[in-house]
């Protein structure tokens, strides 16, 4: 397939840091689209050149029409990574070309001697900085593409907040060209010193005490939750998350939301999971919004409204769960009927009518019903016993 389209990776070192190729491809290059500070460290050229517009989706029709002439599209770094590649390679298939420089991630690994695999990678370039709190461990090693000096502030003031403020951050800016600069401080001690627009930042994670762990597995404490009473305890949690079975890519419905809980354990277990909390109680939506950015889940999709009615119009999901309403028969026919064939049904119960709703449930669509108790440790005069719970029956399935 002729390839008239091209994407081309660039560094801090302009043209003359490029391949042999890729220079030959921007030379013959009939029109030459890119941000104004990539376009202007080429050589005078031929071609038109075309700013990249923000957002850039109505360029793409654009290019379409310009086929048959050498296209060539400038990105930065490595434009598959968390670039415009993955927009593009999708549009244009084979018709495009890609060929990548290293990117910001790469560089600010040689230049701190970090093994990459070893690495927490984020992007925070126009993205909120909560997501930085599920890469948040003692010991652990993150990079951070940033928007500039915005970006660098957020990112200490929350490791601030979050008891990790003696952990070195570095600031890496234009790695690769002459204005190459890294700064280097604690969280705690950032001055007033400003940072350049796109630049990497480097975390070298240092818990001080009261930082606590919050693990990507299932099953966080209740306290890390803003609740009103109305929250899957952990260890219900945990059984639950499992048996929802997260993984990347994903979509789940939560109905009956509360503060959020199962939402957020299932987006914090796989990545590029997503999630939809329905509740109708709007102080319980704030609660949910507060929980799902203190613990990294600013993508969690919160819907106001009841079922079934609200659930009308949203994605399909892989995977549903039922914490309320479980003997309400239209609330469980609307979730069961939006599920993905293959998709895994989970419903909590604690009440006898609810029981009942999910043995019928499970005679009539089969998957399997399991009784969770649960005991904790209590005072008991002056002597200690374990207090039981009450039970919670789960029905679990995988709809046909």
């Amino acid at each position: 397939m002729n390839r008239w389209l091209s994407l081309i990776g660039m560094g801090e070192d302009g043209f003359d840091g490029l391949s042999a190729a890729a220079r030959t491809l921007i030379t013959n290059a009939d029109i030459v689209i890119g941000s104004r500070r990539l376009l202007n460290l080429l050589p005078p050229l031929k071609a038109a050149f075309h700013d990249w517009p923000s957002p850039f989706d109505p360029m793409i029709d654009r290019i379409k029409g310009w086929k048959g002439k050498r296209i060539v599209i400038l990105a930065t770094g490595d434009p598959m990574n968390y670039g415009v590649g993955a927009l593009l390679a999708p549009q244009f298939g084979g018709e495009l070309a890609i060929l990548p420089n290293p990117s910001a991630f790469s560089l600010a690994a040689a230049r701190l001697g970090w093994s990459l695999p070893e690495v927490e990678t984020i992007s925070l370039h126009g993205r909120d900085t909560a997501l930085l709190e599920l890469a948040l461990a003692p010991g652990a090693k993150v990079l951070a593409l940033a928007d500039g000096d915005g970006t660098v502030r957020a990112v200490a003031d929350r490791l601030v907040r979050r008891s990790y403020g003696n952990s070195k951050v570095t600031v890496l800016e234009h790695m690769g060209g002459r204005e190459e600069r890294n700064v280097s401080f604690r969280a705690n001690e950032i001055g007033t010193e400003r940072f350049s627009d796109l630049c990497t930042i480097a975390i070298e994670c240092t818990a001080q005490a009261g930082a606590g762990l919050l693990a990507r597995v299932p099953g966080l404490p209740d306290e890390a939750f803003v609740h009103d009473g109305q929250l899957t305890k952990r260890d219900v949690r945990a059984i639950t998350v499992s048996a929802l079975s997260p993984f990347p890519g994903a979509l789940l419905w939560d109905i009956g939301a509360g503060c959020g809980s199962i939402s957020i354990e299932w987006m914090r277990a796989a990545r590029n999971t997503g999630a939809i909390a329905l509740e109708q109680d709007e102080k319980r939506r704030q609660m949910i919004s507060n929980n799902a950015t203190a613990l990294g889940t600013p993508g969690l999709k919160i819907v106001a409204g009841r079922a079934p009615e609200a659930l009308i119009g949203q994605p399909a999901p892989h995977a549903v769960f039922l914490g309320g309403s479980v003997s309400d028969r239209a609330v469980f026919d609307g979730a069961w009927s939006g599920l993905q064939s293959g998709g895994r049904f989970v419903a909590n119960a604690v009440t006898l009518e609810g029981e009942a709703a999910l043995i019928d449930y499970c005679r009539q669509f089969g998957g399997e019903l399991i009784r969770i108790d649960i005991s904790l440790l209590a005072p008991m005069g002056a002597k200690h016993a374990l207090r039981p719970q009450l039970p919670v029956h789960q029905w679990r399935a995988i709809k046909p």
